[in-house]
């Protein structure tokens, strides 16, 4: 549809590739295609004629987006020239990619922006992929003293503005090798993560697990659970209680205290768990083990 649009519009311009065009978002009138794809054409080229007929068959789309800085147009451009060609440059300082999610029309992009640089001491970039997902490039230089806290920014977010929002921090990197892939494989990863875990902070390493399991067959993930939890896979108290324990780094009394239990009876519950399926979770390779077959059991069918 663009490239016949385009035969009557010769101004049309995708909004993913409007950063490369010194022009004014303002003068265009933007719509949304298929598949989520953004045009927009200049106001003066349609007659109210156009805009009826245009508006009929497509989405008028407002764009909430803020202009992308230079600094963020150079990263875009890294990013498409890594998807295509390796890069073998090395940046100044090690980054990292941190994926965010805020829930549907809490709040715009712009105003987002605008909140989250009230925790940077320098104008951070942030890639938007959509108006509700997007990517912040944070380089490590800037906190060699002190780090940034998502788990802040959420707590002031969700008080002040009441934005519900989820971070997934990804690995420091130096060199722009791949960066493209790079960029794309941790979009996918933070998407699956938090299909797994309702945590609002996640980082990648915490991610590996889950990104695992994902990968699996369903066949197998059945199989896992059926073989290492045994009796218990639809248990959902005896699961509960080991699944805390595990995440509580195997300390009874951490767990107990979470699950406002007696200590007692979550022992009592751990050592069911042991004699029958013959797994001592009191052990980290075991553990690991059950808490990999509770990821599968979650997502299994």
């Amino acid at each position: 549809m663009f490239e016949q649009l385009q035969n009557i519009f010769p101004s049309i311009i995708s909004y993913k590739n409007f950063h490369k065009k010194k022009a004014n978002e303002e003068d265009y009138k933007w719509f949304q295609l298929e598949q989520n794809q953004v045009i927009g054409i200049l106001k003066h080229e349609l007659t109210d004629k156009d805009l009826t007929l245009l508006s009929t068959f497509l989405t008028p789309f407002q764009t909430s987006f803020p202009l992308l800085t230079e600094q963020e147009k150079n990263w875009k451009q890294k990013i498409e020239a890594g998807e295509e060609s390796g890069s073998v440059d090395k940046t100044n300082h090690p980054f990292r990619f941190v994926y965010f999610s805020i829930r549907k029309d809490q709040i715009d992009p712009k105003t987002f922006k605008e909140s989250l640089h009230e925790f940077f001491s320098y104008p951070v970039p942030i890639l938007w992929e959509n108006e509700r997902e997007g990517i912040i490039i944070e380089e490590k230089a800037k906190y060699e003293d002190e780090s940034i806290s998502y788990k802040q920014i959420i707590d002031v977010l969700m008080s002040d503005l009441y934005v519900n929002i989820h971070f997934f921090a990804g690995p420091y990197v130096q060199h722009l090798n791949n960066t493209g892939k790079h960029y794309r494989s941790l979009l996918t990863s933070a998407r699956t993560a938090f299909n797994y875990s309702d945590k609002s902070v996640l980082s990648f390493s915490e991610s590996i697990p889950f990104l695992l399991v994902d990968q699996t067959s369903e066949s197998f993930r059945e199989e896992l659970s059926s073989s290492v939890l045994q009796e218990f896979s639809e248990d959902e108290e005896i699961l509960q209680t080991v699944e805390t324990f595990i995440k509580c780094n195997l300390n009874v009394s951490v767990a107990a205290k979470t699950l406002y239990m007696h200590r007692n009876s979550l022992q009592y519950r751990l050592d069911k768990f042991i004699e029958k399926t013959g797994i001592d979770i009191r052990h980290f390779h075991e553990a690991i083990t059950v808490y990999i077959a509770l990821l599968a059991n979650m997502h299994k069918g």
